[in-house]
């Protein structure tokens, strides 16, 4: 690498080069653009559920049969009157692709239903359907009756709408939030442009690779995939770039040239940053290992943002800032003789000397406030339904809520049993399982029929658990024949994310565990490491769980939130012990382990701090998009890594180096510090 850096910082050379990659770049953007999504329709459902065979099963019916809208006409506490019945028939024979039925009045008599199938064979064209239909019966309706679509094609119409300019919205928010903080770390009207704009062509350039690679190999991802990515390139990629950033300013205060304070800043800084964007890439390409295929696609996807990153940090941006002069960091303008921050009496040097008084107290104080903290973790219940998917209730949502106070709880979305056999036979025999309230066949084609199961329990209940479990069991000895639909959906997630943590949590462990051993070249050191990022993890899952049940008001926890927070706090929370570590390893060859880990601390904690909070911000932008699953996801992971940064990186990991001293290495060993270098660090230490 030290040849490389020198070659990038060449004058003629670091502007073609920057120049080179960011117009390339901006080509490849341009020209190729992203690949195109392909079909999501069971990218959510687990690899040899049942749900999933029911729903290729289902795949080989008459495909304008492929779902159905429920319109839903009612009156708030009173029956609906003669004229309305009229007005409900009408609409019900003007609504596009109606079939003609009589609509079901409610035995109440204050609610009826219209079921509305709905051909379409993508999620786009679902909802431009939804909508006509909601256009149609919604117009001049008499004064108190109202209208409202539900069902499975409103649900999915609904929830495209969500993600209807997502990513653009999400990308504007984590940009605007990157742009802020850079402003406040550096202070300076320039400089904050050059790593944002690395940064933003980085995120686009990896939008693109990410998804024709994943196209190349045939795994699918979902809407949500390119904005996680870009939330993840855009914290990873900028904590980077500020470390490099910190690195060459602390060179240009003891390098009159400039090229040669970056060359030799990329040079201290590779390290550090290869071994952690490793670490990262290792453990999100262990959700390949997932049973859901989205979460594969976003494991894969995130690999390649986080690859595409580090060599942006590593190549363009030291290019790019090299081509300007020390001027860039106006005002605060770096000069030669001024002191280094590892030498500086900096907060985080003051912070450090405070540790290295009583570190065993600062270890048992943390140590203890991290399992009060994760004590919360104790009380989570997982497992939303589908009501509880969104921040803001849409309509379909709403909807199937009323509907179920006027007729059975599962009617706006019945659970459907596909099968080969004859539908009659099965028909009758589901009709008398405990918890079905009704069963009718919908649709037959190609050998193929569907039933209608509608269950008696409340949707998302574990009386519908049971009730999925009952109809599974009655249907088991029925050649070809599988149970899908919204409530078997859940119950089939809810036991994949089970095996996905139990399978995928400690193969994480293992290899980090490894990666840190081959960087360090010690035992210790890495074990330690990783406890401390376990202990943060579990901490952030209690707080979150208080912050979502008594400020929030959420109830339960996405089940897949638990295994993707674990993958991203481990992975960026090791990053920042390794860019402590890495630094306190290189201080501790010429001042010795105790002076190293100080020296270190105060060399990286502006830096490291900085990075934190930005981090933590970016993933707290997620909460712009109204699903729960990513508002939990960025909330865990926002209040982890300010764990990580504020108090775990901080003060626990330099205690327990103080406290251990030179066996935190062991069986690495540091030649002994000369005396005048030692009688300055413990002086200066205490």
């Amino acid at each position: 690498m030290g040849r490389v850096a020198d070659l990038i910082t060449r004058r003629w050379v670091a502007g073609i080069l920057a120049l080179a990659a960011l117009l390339g770049a901006g080509a490849v953007i341009g020209v190729i653009g992203q690949a195109a999504q392909p079909d999501t329709s069971t990218a959510q459902l687990p690899l040899g559920s049942d749900s999933r065979a029911a729903a290729e099963l289902r795949a080989q019916l008459p495909e304008e049969e492929g779902s159905a809208a429920v319109v839903l006409f009612s009156r708030e506490g009173e029956r609906l009157s003669a004229a309305d019945l009229a007005t409900v028939a009408e609409r019900a024979k003007a609504v596009p692709g109606a079939v003609g039925a009589p609509p079901t009045v409610s035995d109440d008599g204050t609610a009826a239903t219209v079921v509305v199938p709905v051909s379409a064979n993508d999620a786009t064209e679902t909802a431009a359907l939804v909508a006509d239909i909601r256009e149609v019966v919604k117009a001049d309706l008499p004064d108190g009756l109202t209208a409202q679509v539900t069902g499975p094609a409103a649900v999915q119409a609904d929830l495209a709408a969500v993600f209807d300019g997502a990513n653009v919205r999400l990308l504007a928010a984590t940009a605007s939030v990157v742009a802020l903080l850079l402003v406040i770390t550096y202070r300076s009207p320039l400089l904050w442009l050059v790593p944002l704009t690395v940064v933003g062509v980085a995120d686009q350039l990896a939008a693109v690779l990410a998804t024709h690679t994943l196209a190349a190999v045939d795994v699918v991802w979902d809407e949500s995939t390119v904005g996680i990515l870009s939330v993840l390139v855009f914290g990873a990629g900028t904590d980077y770039a500020l470390l490099l950033i910190s690195r060459y300013r602390d060179e240009l205060r003891t390098t009159p040239d400039r090229r040669a304070a970056m060359a030799h800043a990329v040079r201290r800084t590779t390290e550090a940053v290869v071994s952690s964007a490793s670490t990262v890439v290792l453990g999100l390409l262990t959700l390949l290992l997932s049973l859901f295929p989205a979460t594969r696609g976003l494991g894969l996807a995130c690999a390649v943002g986080v690859v595409v990153a580090a060599a942006f940090a590593l190549l363009v941006l030291p290019a790019t800032l090299v081509v300007f002069g020390r001027w860039i960091f106006w005002p605060k303008v770096p000069h030669v003789g001024q002191a280094s921050l590892a030498d500086s009496r900096s907060l985080w040097r003051r912070v450090g000397d405070t540790v290295a008084r009583r570190p065993a107290v600062f270890v048992v104080v943390t140590v203890l406030g991290l399992a009060v903290a994760a004590a919360g973790t104790t009380q989570i219940r997982a497992g939303l339904d589908g009501a509880d998917q969104f921040l803001q209730k849409p309509e379909a949502i709403a909807a199937g809520e009323r509907l179920a106070q006027s007729f059975p709880a599962g009617s706006a979305d019945p659970t459907l049993v596909v099968t080969t056999a004859d539908p009659t036979a099965l028909a009758a025999t589901l009709g008398s399982v405990e918890g079905v309230g009704s069963v009718r066949p919908t649709v037959s084609g190609g050998g193929v029929s569907e039933l209608a199961v509608v269950l008696d329990a409340a949707p998302g209940s574990t009386d519908a658990e049971d009730a999925v479990r009952a109809v599974r069991a009655a249907v088991a000895d029925t050649p070809d024949t599988h149970v899908g639909g919204t409530e078997a959906e859940a119950l089939d997630a809810s036991e994949a994310s089970n095996r996905d943590r139990l399978v995928i949590l400690p193969l994480i462990l293992g290899l980090v565990l490894v990666a840190l051993a081959g960087l360090l070249r010690s035992v210790v050191a890495p074990v330690v490491l990783v406890a401390t990022v376990v202990g943060t993890y579990l901490a952030a899952l209690g707080i979150s769980w208080v912050l979502f049940t008594q400020v929030l008001g959420f109830e339960r926890l996405d089940d897949g939130v638990p295994l993707l927070a674990f993958v991203f706090l481990v992975a960026l929370g090791v990053d920042y012990n390794i860019f402590l570590v890495t630094r306190a390893s290189e201080e501790a060859r010429t001042h010795g382990t105790r002076a190293g880990m100080l020296r270190s601390l105060a060399a990286t904690g502006g830096v490291i701090t900085s990075a934190g909070i930005l981090l933590a911000a970016v993933f707290a932008v997620l909460g712009v998009l109204p699903l729960v699953v990513l508002a939990q996801l960025g909330v865990v992971i926002c209040v982890g890594v300010l764990l990580d940064t504020l108090l775990v990186r901080t003060v626990l990991v330099p205690a327990i180096g103080l406290i251990l001293g030179d066996r935190f290495w062991w069986p690495r060993r540091f030649p002994a510090p000369a005396p005048e270098a030692t009688r300055e660090e413990v002086t200066a230490a205490v």
